[in-house]
């Protein structure tokens, strides 16, 4: 079932401040639950649970389920609004490279709250965070070292039908800046040989963004819509006269930036 929504008005000061609250209390709640999830839930879960293969499961619906739970509480105080068109593709996706436009601190909760598994590549860094790194070991994420294990890691991953998500920007989008991938989501795709599914992100207006701080609340409650596009096929862009794979990984950098692209003219800040 697919939510609908309802076009905003200019909100009154009152409803400003309002979700300005709201918005730091969800943050806040966001940290700590990620710290009783991994502190209380997981080691739970690892006394319950003794094969490996369904603890995993089990870990990724948990996250998946804490996911829909945060964003259900942001949609019914009014902190913002969103809606899927064709998420039902995500049942396609086992061993599929998803890649999507990164308008928002919130794309991955959101995409990880619909795909029924989501294996993720996090930065080195978030191992850091007591809030989220405990999460990122239960989950299993795949670590961005930038090195050649990474991709090997990769393509295990997605030949064994994980789902890996990628933002192939590396970063949130800038507004108003033309949109810079890097090549890492092509050569994963390329070297697994596995299909390769778009989705676009538009956030009206934009929502912590990269210079954003939470606390600047939009004057209009933010509507997120979500459109999972088709899948292409990366073997469509090896040719055999190339004298270097990295030819290839190039064509399908440019075809998924055309792409991307489409949406990520409706991301601007106003």
């Amino acid at each position: 079932m697919r939510e609908t929504l309802v076009p905003e008005e200019k909100s009154s000061a009152a409803n400003c401040i309002w979700r300005w609250l709201a918005t730091g209390f969800f943050f806040a709640l966001f940290g700590i639950g990620g710290l009783l999830l991994s502190i209380i839930w997981f080691n739970l879960l690892r006394l319950i649970i003794r094969q490996p293969e369904r603890l995993h499961r089990m870990t990724l619906n948990s996250i998946r389920n804490s996911f829909r739970f945060f964003l259900s509480g942001l949609r019914r105080v009014g902190v913002m609004d969103y809606r899927f068109i064709g998420d039902e593709k995500f049942q396609q996706d086992a061993g599929c490279l998803i890649v999507a436009n990164h308008p928002s601190l919130l794309d991955y909760v959101i995409l990880a709250s619909r795909m029924p598994r989501c294996d993720c590549i996090v930065k080195q860094a978030l191992l850091q965070n007591p809030f989220l790194s405990g999460v990122i070991k239960a989950a299993g994420y795949l670590i961005n070292t930038g090195s050649d294990a990474l991709l090997q890691a990769c393509e295990t991953r997605l030949q064994a039908g994980g789902t890996l998500l990628v933002f192939p920007e590396g970063t949130r989008s800038l507004p108003g800046k033309p949109m810079i991938l890097q090549r890492g989501a092509a050569n994963i795709a390329l070297r697994a040989g596995c299909d390769v599914r778009i989705v676009h992100i538009s956030c009206q207006p934009p929502m912590l963004t990269k210079k954003g701080k939470w606390y600047e609340i939009p004057r209009v409650k933010p509507q997120f819509v979500i459109t999972v596009a088709d899948k292409v096929k990366a073997e469509d862009f090896l040719d055999e006269s190339d004298l270097s794979p990295a030819l290839a990984a190039r064509r399908l950098t440019q075809h998924l930036c055309t792409e991307l692209m489409r949406s990520n003219t409706q991301n601007n800040e106003k």
